[in-house]
């Protein structure tokens, strides 16, 4: 199911009313087509027609991704796009009934984010050495991530009007594009500054813009494009291959590390929630469930007592 396929007249139209009328954004809307385009692969495999689907049929699609070893979680997000469109081509009258209605969620074994100790965020942040351009340029994005705890993607969207470099502060546009002000801190705002200054990015700059939109970007590639998810997170990687922590990285970890470290160090929760822009303050509490594992963890090492050495 890895050819491209056609989406159906519902689901276009679906899509467009997720746009329009709910507002996603343009990562959101791809991830939604990708999902119902193998969803809809399925079924033309199947023979099966979109009027007709039961929660029979709904159930195969995910016995068939099973099948095929697909992660768990891929499995769950597929058919959370599969609800949001059949409760849609319901309410719009393309169906009388939702197959999906009857059908078991997909249940995603319960994850706990794996922050970066504060030393190893020390080495990952130092590990970018030169003056060149790129240099400037990696240390300044590595240096943002952990002080703001952004999203690659929404670092990736910043554009130069998005910073208040005197007041240490910059607008994120999250999940939904919902806006938020993040403040960062002296040595985030040293990285950046030397990153715009005269031979920073500006050495960056190409001789003419492909796209109208990377003009205005933060952080650019070496070719003089907008920076995306995949090199930013590549930039992560090199920087974590030097230090010795290339297997300890994910894409959310100077995030994850940037939220779990303000917590142990006594910021409160609802102030972590609005930085990292969670919708709700459950989202934010698996921090602190990170933040007392650690708390443990460092009790049962030190603790004379907790290692039987007492007197």
């Amino acid at each position: 199911m890895k050819r491209d396929v056609d989406l159906s007249e519902e689901m276009e139209a679906f899509l467009v009313w997720m746009r329009v009328e709910r507002g996603r954004a343009t990562n959101t809307l791809a991830a939604y087509r990708r999902d119902l385009a193998h969803f809809s692969t399925w079924m033309t495999d199947s023979s099966l027609e979109f009027e007709y689907l039961t929660a029979s049929d709904v159930d195969d699609y995910i016995d068939t991704c099973r099948g095929v070893g697909e992660a768990v979680a891929t499995t769950a997000r597929r058919m959370a796009a599969m609800r949001m469109f059949f409760s849609y081509a319901v309410v719009e009258g393309m169906r009388i009934d939702d197959p999906t209605a009857l059908v078991d969620g997909v249940r995603v074994p319960t994850g706990v984010p794996k922050p970066l100790s504060e030393d190893d965020v020390e080495s990952l942040l130092g590990a970018v050495t030169g003056d060149n351009a790129a240099a400037r340029r990696d240390r300044a994005m590595l240096e943002f991530l952990y002080a703001t705890g952004a999203r690659i993607s929404e670092m990736c969207g910043l554009n130069l009007d998005d910073l208040d470099m005197r007041g240490r502060l910059v607008r994120l546009f999250g999940k939904g594009s919902k806006e938020r002000v993040v403040p960062f801190g002296r040595k985030a705002c040293a990285s950046l500054e030397e990153y715009l200054a005269r031979d920073g990015r500006n050495l960056l700059v190409p001789d003419y813009w492909a796209k109208s939109d990377d003009r205005d970007a933060v952080f650019l590639t070496n070719r003089g494009r907008r920076m995306n998810r995949q090199k930013a997170w590549d930039v992560v990687k090199r920087a974590g291959a030097t230090v010795g922590l290339a297997d300890d990285l994910s894409p959310h970890s100077l995030r994850h590390s940037c939220a779990t470290h303000m917590l142990e160090h006594g910021a409160d929760l609802r102030i972590v929630q609005e930085m990292l822009g969670h919708s709700t303050i459950s989202t934010t509490q698996i921090y602190t469930k990170v933040s007392q594992e650690r708390l443990f963890e460092v009790y049962k090492t030190h603790h004379p007592r907790a290692r039987g050495k007492g007197k």
